[in-house]
């Protein structure tokens, strides 16, 4: 029972009296003795989030291109920094993959959904002292508007056409044309709110955590912010996040105490951490998938026989029973998970066929070339293995795949994006419209496979203004349909994140947006008493 759940989080999270915690139990038809344990004293002490401590994390997914600005971060460390730690959005993803109010209190739409005001919380405060307000928002906004941005979320705020300061604490946006699901657009994490005139580059935000110390692909340590405008959130002290890209070291941290959580366990091994005393293991099944991206204006890619020879020859079922050891789902070469609202459930699924891509090689003319696929461990965990086990399945299918190993520092500066065939990992996105305008659209920054389909961009546009839930459900189908056969992409899998921390880290349910809580573990979780 969802409420349920619910106000059983608000009561462990502080946000909720045992006063308030009884009447809402009361409106739901229940009695206090339906959570018996939340209200007996000592139980209720002990799970009650208490202020205080050290917050270590390790984390993969750091490297020394790492930088402050949100409109640059493209990996875990500094988005788990930036994004989920010391900056705040308009807007947040909570446990339910509900859009809800973070500095915006609330919004409003027009019955076209092309404008939108969203009005500001009152009172909150930039590390600096700074008051936040509107001339903050589009400050924040614009950075990545711009002519000349290079911000990975330029895509995404194209559709806007204008924004506009209303008084102090409204803003309005006026968009080229109608967005039903803008609000979950502003919870991407490039649209953290920085304070005009201030740059993007000294870590000043609003969020729980204030920054004290940044070294890129090493270490970040923050402290607690005391005027945080969240009562119910930011618990530890002190925050110290480590950047531990190799999985081996990142769980000998944890099993000798020199950290209290770790993202991306290693498959291999998960069942054993599973039997460990003071461990927990917390899985989320969410929008993440890796991918093989070919650049299609580049040769032999801009050949969609050579991509689909490509598609038929890997072993979709084969990846997630070795590589994920079962902990996620197969892909169909479109990066729509069935989390999603709009996911294509009736769309054929892609598998494993060498003889069709046998065909589409001699299709192509091109039976005799050797396709360099580039990747590293930073692309994902067991990426490595991932690109051998493809060069393996593939060669049933007499494709000649070299696997070409690369530094895992620095791959996302130097390899995804550069190379015309690489392996990448992508969390994906709460809304469809979200995830393909950021990597799927003519024009994204982040169109890692340079691909361009008139049809796909013209329903893209169609699909984000169209207010009938069933004609929204018919065009992104279609576009799944057009990703899966002529994208240039191959998705082989979705894959489940898990995290593990020790038994005195205390945490309500998980969002699944992204990794870690949702990149909220230090600012919604806390220590056992």
């Amino acid at each position: 029972m969802h409420a349920l759940k619910d106000i059983e989080h608000k009561l462990r999270t502080g946000a909720l009296t045992r006063r308030e915690f009884i009447a809402a139990l009361s409106a739901l038809g229940l009695s206090a003795a339906a959570c018996p344990s939340l209200l007996g004293g000592n139980a209720f002490a002990a799970d009650m989030p208490q202020k205080g401590g050290r917050f270590r994390l390790g984390l993969s997914g750091g490297s020394t291109t790492d930088v402050l600005d949100p409109a640059q971060t493209t990996d875990t460390v500094a988005r788990f920094l930036i994004f989920g730690s010391i900056g705040n959005n308009l807007v947040e993803i909570d446990h339910q993959a509900n859009a809800v109010p973070e500095l915006a209190e609330s919004w409003e739409a027009s019955p076209d959904a092309r404008k939108w005001v969203f009005k500001l919380r009152k009172g909150v405060e930039f590390h600096n002292g700074k008051t936040l307000d509107a001339d903050d928002v589009l400050y924040s906004m614009n950075h990545h508007r711009g002519k000349d941005s290079k911000s990975g979320g330029k895509g995404l705020v194209k559709a806007i056409v204008d924004i506009k300061k209303i008084d102090n604490l409204s803003v309005a946006f006026e968009l080229e044309s109608g967005n039903a699901d803008f609000p979950y657009l502003l919870s991407d994490y490039h649209f953290v709110i920085g304070p005009k005139d201030d740059g993007f580059n000294t870590g000043i935000y609003t969020g729980a955590y204030i920054l004290k110390d940044f070294e890129p692909g090493v270490r970040a340590f923050a402290t607690r912010n005391p005027n945080y405008f969240k009562p119910d959130r930011g618990w530890f002290d002190e925050l110290e996040i480590l950047v531990i890209n190799d999985v081996n070291a990142r769980t000998n941290a944890l099993k000798t105490g020199q950290i209290d959580a770790m993202n991306r366990c290693e498959l291999k091994t998960v069942h054993l951490m599973k039997r460990m005393p003071g461990i927990e293991i917390l899985k989320q099944d969410g929008y993440k998938h890796y991918t093989f991206a070919m650049q299609t204006d580049q040769a032999p890619y801009n050949n969609n026989d050579v991509r689909l020879a490509l598609k038929y020859g890997i072993d979709r079922e084969q990846m997630v029973k070795t590589i994920l050891r079962g902990y996620g789902t197969v892909g169909n070469d479109h990066p729509i998970s069935p989390s999603n609202r709009f996911f294509a459930k009736d769309l054929p699924q892609r598998t494993f066929d060498p003889d069709k891509a046998k065909f589409h090689l001699k299709k192509a003319g091109l039976e005799k070339t050797t396709f360099s696929l580039h990747t590293a461990d930073a692309a994902f965990v067991g990426a490595v293995d991932a690109g051998v086990l493809y060069k393996e399945q593939a060669a049933k299918a007499g494709i000649d795949i070299k696997v070409v190993r690369e530094p895992n520092d620095g791959y996302w500066s130097n390899v995804w994006m550069k190379k015309p065939f690489c392996a990448v990992y992508w969390g994906g996105r709460p809304t469809e419209d979200m995830m393909f305008s950021t990597s799927y659209a003519r024009d994204a920054a982040w169109n890692d496979t340079s691909w361009d389909n008139e049809k796909f961009n013209q329903l893209l546009v169609a699909a984000r203004s169209e207010l009938d839930e069933a004609k929204r459900r018919t065009m992104y189908a279609d576009m799944q349909e057009i990703v899966r056969d002529d994208g240039g992409v191959v998705v082989p899998m979705f894959s489940s994140d898990l995290a593990a921390c020790n038994d005195k880290v205390g945490h309500g349910p998980l969002a699944v947006n992204w990794e870690v809580d949702g990149n909220k573990a230090a600012e919604r979780w806390w220590f056992k008493k």
